[in-house]
This record gives C-alpha cells, sequence and structure tokens, in this order.
C-alpha cells in the first residue's frame, strides 16, 4: 500500500504516527549515532524526513538487555520515529532482543541482511544470509512471532551476496517471513560501496512483492529522493551517506554558512557531553569531514585532505572550532 506525500492516513509502518513522508535516514554504523540522528532529526519536519533507525545493534547469543538498547537509541526526539535495528543469526536471542525493544516502546524493529563487514559474515549474520532466502525467511518469521503484532518488523538486504541474480527470490523470502517494508540496497556484498549503483535491482524487488519497498544507494541530493521513487516504483527513499554530505538533503533547503557552522559545532559539543573521548569524537567529525558537500566549512578538498590526515584528536578539534568561528566571525 503505497500513501501520498502528505496523507493524513496512520502509517502502514509506524500505526499511530501521521505518515507525511517516504524519506528515511539510513542506519550506518559508526555514523548515524544518537548525536547525529538527533540533530538531524531536529532539523527537518515529519513532513520532509518520516524516521530512521539505529546503527545495528549485534546479537548473539543472547538476548540484549534493556539497557544495552536505550544506549542504542539514544534520546527520544517527539514525534519522529526512530526503529532499534538488529543482526544476527540466533532465533532465540533476536527474539528475546527484540521483545525487549517493545518493552521500551521502540515503535519497530528492523532485521539487517545487508551489512558486509567480515565479522558479521563468520557469525552467518548480516549479507551472510544473501546467500540463504530460506534462512532469512526463518529469521524474520522468527523475529514477527516474537513481538507478536506489537511492532511492524522490517528488513533491509543488499541486491544479493556475489551478483543480484536472486534478488527477486530474496525479496519474497522477506516478505514471506512477514516483514511489513523491505530496504533494498541496490549494490550487492561483493560490489561494497564502490561508484555507480544500479537502481533496476531495486524496480525487480518491486515487481516481486506486494509490501512496500524502500530503495537505498546513491541518493546524495535532494532531487533523487524523488527520482529513484520515480524510476523504481518504491515507496521510500532511504539516504545513508549522502545525510553526511548535506545533513538538510530531506528538505532541499539552501542552509546559511552560520547553520553550518552551528550543525558541526553542535554535533562535537552534543559527544563531548555525552562522554566521548577526544579520539572518538575526532573519528566521528572526520566521517562527516570526507562526506561534507556544503563547501563553506571546507572549501576545497586541500583543506579536507589536511584535516583528515590530522591524527592528533585535540588538534583536529581545535582547528574544526577555529573554522566555525571563523564562519560565525
Amino acid at each position: 500500500m503505497v500513501l501520498p506525500l502528505s496523507s493524513p492516513q496512520p502509517s502502514p509502518i509506524w500505526p499511530g504516527l501521521p505518515f507525511t513522508s517516504r524519506n528515511l535516514l539510513a542506519p550506518m554504523e559508526g555514523v548515524t549515532d544518537p548525536v547525529f540522528r538527533s540533530l538531524v532529526l531536529a532539523r527537518q519536519t515529519p513532513e520532509v524526513l518520516g524516521g530512521t533507525y539505529t546503527e545495528f545493534l549485534r546479537v548473539l547469543d543472547r538476548p540484549r538487555q534493556p539497557i544495552e538498547i536505550e544506549r542504542m537509541l539514544g534520546p527520544r526526539t517527539p514525534g519522529a520515529p526512530v526503529g532499534i535495528q538488529l543482526m544476527g543469526a540466533d532465533l532465540d536471542a533476536l527474539g528475546g532482543s527484540a521483545r525487549n525493544a517493545v518493552e521500551l516502546g521502540v515503535p519497530l524493529i528492523d532485521l539487517n541482511f545487508g551489512c558486509p563487514a567480515k565479522g558479521a559474515l563468520r557469525g552467518c549474520a548480516g549479507a551472510a544470509q544473501l546467500k540463504d532466502p530460506a534462512g532469512l525467511e526463518r529469521v524474520v518469521a522468527s523475529v514477527v512471532r516474537a513481538v507478536d503484532g506489537a511492532v511492524p518488523v522490517t528488513a533491509k538486504i543488499r541486491a544479493g551476496y556475489d551478483h543480484a541474480d536472486d534478488v527477486e527470490d530474496l525479496a519474497r523470502a522477506a516478505e514471506a517471513g512477514g516483514a511489513a517494508m523491505l530496504t533494498v540496497h541496490a549494490r550487492t556484498r561483493a560490489e561494497g560501496y564502490s561508484p555507480g549503483v544500479d537502481w533496476t535491482r531495486i524496480a525487480r524487488a518491486v515487481s516481486a512483492v506486494s509490501i512496500p519497498v524502500c530503495g537505498n544507494g546513491d541518493v546524495d541530493t535532494h532531487a533523487k529522493l524523488r527520482t529513484i521513487r520515480d524510476e523504481t516504483g518504491c515507496a521510500f527513499a532511504m539516504v545513508g551517506r549522502g545525510a553526511l554530505g548535506n545533513p538538510w538533503i530531506f528538505s532541499g533547503e539552501s542552509v546559511s554558512a552560520t547553520e553550518q557552522a552551528r550543525f558541526l559545532s553542535d554535533y562535537v559539543d552534543a559527544m563531548c557531553r555525552e562522554g566521548a573521548a577526544i579520539q572518538g569524537a575526532a573519528a566521528r567529525v572526520k566521517q562527516l569531514i570526507k562526506h561534507w558537500t556544503l563547501g563553506v566549512l571546507i572549501p576545497d578538498e586541500e583543506t579536507r585532505l589536511e584535516l583528515m590526515r590530522e591524527k592528533d584528536g585535540e588538534v583536529l578539534l581545535t582547528r574544526i572550532a577555529g573554522l566555525v568561528q571563523l564562519v560565525r566571525d
């Protein structure tokens, strides 16, 4: 069921919340932490950004406890649904983690079948499940049973493991398991984050299932939010690294140099308040610097490379503070 952009009807994905946007912020390990998410959500209205997920929470041989889930969720933003993303292969542990999340009031559970990291693959989790559609279906079905209709369960896949020949089978497996929505990252596990992406793989998934599909991959401008929907028929568009480059990508608004500087300053300040170590905070800032496309703070590639090469976290944050102050002055 695909609803119009500004429908007052309840969302088929987040019951009880108005569904006024088909744009979502993607979960990215080491990037979409509670600080980054809250700053982006605070700068968007529900009409331009529908919601987001946490970074994946790895589930091994025991359910993740409420305190661990709360840590991933961070402070709640009123009106902005944040789902928890789980990744694992132990059905009992995944189910227990999902039930704990529901008890905390999490509005939906997302299952990660796309992470290409070697650690995930060794544990038969993440993208490893792309080699076994039947296994993927079992994982989805197990978590759906565990939450017993309390919240929707969604799934995120890549187009395939080593090839995209089976994307329809993977999409059908997620649907058969009871997923309420499927996100398709158009690259395969083997393609990683290589340049270029084939959106026809998303279109093939859309044609194979009746549940809403969310398209993901190379949505790096505001215009592409609509383009990916028009070209593939997907109901939702998900932005990952594009939001690092421009946190206002969802609205498409042009923001002043002062507002750009305020975002970066708020990001650093919030991480420090959360107790992040200097080197950890610096590493997160480098993620933004690497992808940042708003040219006021990072006017040229030479400046970007100098900041990226800085190994001393305290020096880097001091330099960033200096750039922010120059803009504000």
